[in-house]
């Protein structure tokens, strides 16, 4: 406030240089008061003094600090006028600042730069994955020379992801010294991608099934493909490179020839690797023998083991059936079920008293069924019996059997062999499907019969009561036809049968001639046309959450040329969406295509969660 008030009155004189000699003046403008705190901290922290910026006002000659004689500034620190002198460690501040900016940009440059090499490196190197959105391809194989059976097997060969297609037909060669024909056998892997051919592997003979599975669990093995012939034929080819592993000797069938696919065991020479067993018929139908076989270097395990079997129909199974105790049974027969205990054939087999500890377990019930004499076989059902699967329990790791009969078709509760319910339906043929329809969780079956000449029904049981609780009528010529399901992530199935064209409910249906597959969940239906269709089977592409449906289809023969092969792969999403909409049974309130199309573009599919597992 004093020095304020010194300059307002411009008052005379100099401050005494004698600190001792008191001036009042100038000892009140020492003094610091609140006024002169506030100024000063202005002033250190913007440059302003009195409220004025020092680039704008100069020191006034009159003033009372002026007057007291400060000391005169070296050369080397005087400022330009209007600029306040800085001393040399700020120039240096300044400098070593600019630097160490320099060296940061650099620093972070270089980086970005490393970071957008090694990003563009890896877009070239690594391989991005496999978009198999449409997965739609169609392959001709050739002429079809001969054979009547198809198998088809779907594994991931590659290990890209995706399932690739395995197959075995039989061609027509020309013989060049001959003149003629000579039918050879052929197994052959498609890749799933595009159907290009992987590899091909020659067969001695036709195969009747191909069977692609881990032969030992919980391992990094690889997967192996078993393929059992027509005759004697049995043999474990490596996925990756289509080379044989093994091949059992013909010899050890010389009595007989194989009678049906092989069959999975647990491993009962405990060298870690699963084994098998094959049913073999002679030239009776009563001489039936099982051979176990070591599923790693694929040697009989003891000798043949032969049954008497009796019985008038189809030959069923063999099939192994393992117990919730953990029992395991081989079920067979002749239009009937019968069943005999692993441990029993094991026991003949190795000509001894003993077994594995894992052949011990015993079901109570299913032992009270043995024949008089405590024969080794067990009666489980003989009632003109067509077919037989083994379905998932409800709740339960073990399965129940779904028995197809000239009457109809029966349920047995796996446990103690009783029926569940029985249902009464003639003509039925074709294998059930199963698959989640209704909404309690329990799987249901869709069924296929002859509804009169060129037409086929289409039904839909309830696995829980056998109730019939859809129904519909189709047009098709072909006398059997396979049907599918594929189970998406909520628990519900979409089925897939086979019709020549459907006739439609709304206008927006065009009937196309031909042949063709539907795809029934709910009450919608999309047709498709192909040719006649052989064996067909479904696929879960797991890294879009997709189902894709691969078909194995035969065209017509001319004279003189057998009829051509094909194999084509489709993605059922975009089938569904893509496919005519069909309603075949009027329910409010009705779905518009929009909604539809939305509805399936949201699928997504899952492996089917009610195959038991095995061993």
């Amino acid at each position: 406030m004093a020095t304020v008030l010194s300059r307002a009155l411009k008052l005379p004189g100099k401050k005494s240089p004698d600190l001792g000699e008191y001036d009042p003046l100038t000892q009140a403008d020492s003094d610091e008061s609140e006024d002169d705190l506030v100024l000063n901290v202005q002033q250190k922290n913007g440059g302003v003094t009195n409220g004025k910026s020092a680039l704008a006002e100069a020191p006034e000659p009159d003033s009372d600090t002026e007057a007291a004689g400060a000391a005169k500034p070296r050369p080397s620190e005087v400022a330009p006028e209007g600029y306040p002198c800085e001393p040399l460690g700020g120039l240096e501040q300044k400098a070593t600042s600019s630097l160490v900016s320099y060296v940061r940009t650099s620093v972070f440059l270089l980086t970005l730069v490393i970071s957008m090499a090694l990003v563009l490196l890896c877009a070239f190197l690594i391989p991005c994955p496999p978009r198999d959105l449409h997965s739609t391809w169609s392959r001709r194989l050739g002429s079809q020379g001969g054979g009547d059976l198809s198998p088809l097997e779907l594994a991931d060969v590659n290990g890209d992801g995706l399932r690739d297609v395995l197959l075995s037909f039989v061609t027509s060669m020309n013989g060049s010294e001959r003149g003629g024909s000579q039918p050879t056998a052929t197994l052959v892997c498609l890749s799933g991608m595009n159907g290009s051919t992987l590899w091909s592997s020659p067969l001695p003979e036709e195969a009747q099934d191909i069977t692609c599975l881990d032969l030992m669990p919980g391992s990094v093995a690889e997967t192996v493909c078993l393929v059992t012939g027509t005759r004697k034929m049995l043999s474990a080819f490596n996925t990756t490179s289509g080379k044989a592993i093994w091949t059992l000797n013909p010899k050890s069938l010389s009595n007989g020839t194989l009678a049906a696919p092989v069959v999975v065991l647990p491993d009962l020479d405990e060298d870690g690797v699963r084994d098998l067993v094959v049913l073999a018929i002679g030239e009776t139908q009563p001489d039936l023998c099982f051979l176990l076989v070591s599923g790693r270097v694929g040697r009989p395990l003891g000798r043949p083991v032969k049954y008497n079997v009796v019985g008038v129909g189809n030959l069923i199974g063999p099939q192994a059936y393992i117990t919730a105790g953990g029992a395991v049974y081989i079920l067979f027969g002749f239009g009937n079920i019968q069943a005999v205990a692993l441990r029993d054939i094991f026991v003949q087999a190795q000509n001894r008293d003993s077994s594995p500890p894992s052949l011990l377990i015993e079901e109570p019930e299913w032992e009270k069924r043995r024949s008089v004499n405590l024969s080794e076989l067990i009666d489980v059902y003989s009632d003109g019996v067509e077919l037989l699967q083994l379905v998932k329990a409800p709740d339960s790791n073990s399965s129940n059997l779904l028995i197809t009969t000239r009457q109809g078709l029966v349920l047995l509760w796996g446990q103690n062999l009783t029926s569940y319910w029985t249902l009464s339906l003639q003509g039925l043929r074709s294998q059930p499907t199963p698959g989640y329809f209704t909404e309690d969780q329990t799987l249901d079956f869709l069924l296929q019969t002859q509804d009169g000449v060129g037409m086929k029904k289409i039904m839909v049981v309830d696995g829980h009561s056998g109730t019939i609780t859809w129904r519909h009528s189709v047009p098709c010529q072909m006398k059997e036809t396979p049907s599918t399901s594929a189970v998406t992530s909520d628990r519900k199935s979409v089925f897939l049968f086979w019709a020549q064209s459907l006739s439609a409910a709304s206008p927006e249906t065009v009937s196309k001639p031909g042949g063709g597959w539907g795809a029934a969940a709910g009450q919608s239906s999309s047709p498709l046309t192909a040719s006649h269709v052989r064996p067909s089977s479904v696929g879960i592409n797991d890294l879009w959450k997709d189902a894709f449906y691969v078909t194995r289809t035969t065209g017509p023969s001319s004279e003189g040329h057998p009829p051509s092969l094909v194999i084509s792969k489709l993605s059922l999403r975009w089938a569904l969406m893509e496919g005519q909409m069909v309603q075949l049974k009027e329910t409010p309130p009705k779905i518009g295509r929009g909604e539809l199309r939305r509805f399936l573009s949201r699928i997504k599919f899952i492996d089917s969660p009610y195959q038991v597992t095995s061993f």
